[in-house]
């Protein structure tokens, strides 16, 4: 196990970390998405009236849609399909038909989920200065200033700031972190893991292989590029599980906590 790593684990296992990365964190429940009235009156005329064509399209305007229907992202990527496929709007229409309208609200309504809201909190909080150093919202005076930083912009302005610099290579990919300290660079993902197993499985290994993807060398700015992997939550809890048995296994991988990120920052 990497020794910040191993600090990340302690610091779980022996002191009051749920407690210190809510400051980090601070999961509050979600407010219920909003709907226009201009666009509800539309929804509900066209429900009242089975309208199927301008209730789908009314509905598609949404950010969430009310039933789960494989067909439904296809439509929305491409609004002009909707007329060439009745017989799919039909059938769509037909499952909303069996549902209420105040079902229908309900559903598209819904609060945003929790792990949406983790990256923005990531980013306020860097941006409080919890890190000791300055906060730069602009590549240009983050590469014209020498001292240590935190460049903390959009994940896509941060990825094509470490393309163009860094020699980073997954296009695919945004980063949520990118710093510079004692002259050499840091990149990463951060990653709040709620549980083990599906869909937290696969966002640890999003950040391992990000973590893992190799750099171009030398970069244009002839610097040295650590990359690491900011990761909270039950990855650090001692077990019989993927996460941790990585963990244990990868000394050579730097995954640690937001808690010591600071630490780790000015040590190197």
């Amino acid at each position: 196990m990497n020794y910040w790593t191993e600090l990340s684990v302690n610091y779980a296992s022996q002191r009051n970390y749920l407690d210190e990365l809510y400051r980090i964190y601070p999961i509050v429940p979600n407010l219920r998405r909003e709907i226009t009235d201009g666009l509800w009156s539309r929804i509900e005329n066209a429900y009242n009236k089975q309208d199927n064509v301008e209730l789908v399209k009314s509905l598609l305007k949404l950010d969430l849609f009310p039933i789960k229907d494989s067909y439904v992202a296809y439509l929305r990527r491409d609004p002009s399909s909707i007329n060439r496929n009745p017989n799919t709007v039909n059938r769509i229409a037909g499952n909303l038909h069996q549902i209420t309208l105040e079902k229908i609200y309900e559903k598209c309504t819904e609060p945003k989920e929790t792990n949406r809201q983790i990256g923005p909190m990531f980013k306020r909080w860097l941006s409080q200065g919890s890190l000791g150093c300055a906060i730069y919202t602009n590549a240009t005076q983050f590469l014209n200033s020498k001292d240590n930083g935190v460049l903390n912009m959009s994940d896509e302005a941060m990825k094509n700031f470490a393309i163009k610099y860094l020699g980073y290579k997954r296009i695919d990919k945004g980063l949520d972190f990118v710093a510079r300290f004692n002259g050499k660079y840091v990149i990463a993902e951060t990653k709040f893991l709620t549980d083990f197993g599906g869909h937290q499985d696969a966002q640890f290994e999003d950040a391992i292989t990000t973590m893992n993807f190799q750099l171009d060398v030398p970069n244009r700015l002839k610097a040295e590029v650590i990359k690491i992997s900011i990761m909270d939550g039950v990855l650090y809890i001692a077990g019989n599980n993927k996460m941790y048995k990585h963990l244990v296994n990868h000394s050579n991988e730097i995954i640690l906590s937001a808690l010591v990120l600071r630490e780790f920052l000015y040590s190197i």
